[in-house]
């Protein structure tokens, strides 16, 4: 869908984009991530042609980025841009047609997304009557309604309550379920968790990771462990296919965190112990998105 290749953007004498090279598949959710001033930001505008790059190239479902590409795009930009004294109806078809909608359709679409987030008294509100979050749905509704290949959302769940949250994070899986590409900026990492099948991590305008989710976590494995047992309480013992990194009663027995020694397997442990304790619970501590961020960036 998406093939941003070498990069480069520099503004005076900070450079935002450092040979960024991503690749985003059709039909994928894709984290967009990193800290504040990593480029990502930059990165956006330059896919939706705000602003150009110094040198590198864009790709749009392969062919070269152009003005007219943009009609298939939606962008939800973190700093919301709605028209403090026009009425909320009226500003999305305004915005819809200048996505090339016809007017009637528009209209159509509007009362659909009104009633189906729970605006249909908003119609005739200016924003400046609104909450930020109510806001913000309004802004989603004009950001989706014609229907775009590719959506481009930075902090879509900023400002948002739980319940809020939770209704444009269903529809955002479900705008994915009927075919549209969707880059998602976000720091929240259990939202990377939720909804993302790949991403890119940026620092200092370079990209330091990317890959698929699954593959990523695989890779920060770190062979460490949960056991619960019942019988002696296990200690750090010399030749032991192990050692213990935290050790507490539990409900029944023990509970222990644990770490393979290196080159050692789970069988190795389960040999061990299995004459000297009885398991109850055995289970793997993967990464978080959130603690593989934070090593990440804290390495580069």
């Amino acid at each position: 869908m998406l093939s941003i290749r070498n990069i480069v953007k520099q503004y005076a004498n900070q450079r935002a984009l450092d040979d960024v090279s991503i690749e985003i598949e059709q039909g994928t959710i894709f984290g967009l991530l990193g800290p504040n001033g990593a480029g990502k930001t930059s990165l956006i505008r330059i896919i939706n042609q705000i602003t150009a790059p110094d040198s590198g190239e864009i790709y749009f479902k392969n062919e070269k980025l152009i003005r007219n590409h943009i009609e298939h795009m939606g962008y939800l930009p973190e700093e919301r841009g709605l028209y403090k004294k026009m009425e909320i109806g009226e500003q999305i078809l305004y915005l819809a047609q200048l996505k090339g909608m016809e007017a009637g359709e528009a209209r159509r679409r509007a009362r659909k997304w009104f009633e189906k987030l729970e605006m249909q008294n908003w119609w005739n509100k200016k924003p400046e009557e609104l909450s930020k979050g109510m806001q913000q749905k309004a802004q989603f509704v004009a950001t989706v309604i014609h229907e775009p290949e590719l959506l481009i959302l930075d902090e879509p769940f900023s400002g948002f309550d739980p319940v809020n949250a939770d209704l444009i994070k269903t529809e955002i899986i479900e705008l994915n379920k009927k075919g549209a590409t969707i880059i998602f900026s976000t720091h929240r990492m259990e939202s990377v968790e939720e909804l993302c099948h790949s991403i890119a991590l940026l620092n200092l305008s370079k990209k330091i990771l990317d890959g698929k989710v699954t593959d990523i976590k695989g890779r920060y494995r770190n062979s460490t462990y949960v056991l619960e047992y019942e019988g002696a309480q296990i200690t750090n013992t010399a030749g032991a296919p192990f050692e213990i990194l935290e050790s507490a009663p539990a409900a029944q027995g023990y509970r222990a965190k644990l770490k393979i020694q290196p080159g050692g397997r789970l069988n190795d442990v389960l040999h061990y112990l299995l004459p000297l304790v009885q398991l109850s619970k055995v289970e793997e501590i993967i990464p978080t998105m959130n603690e593989i961020f934070i090593e990440t960036v804290s390495k580069n």
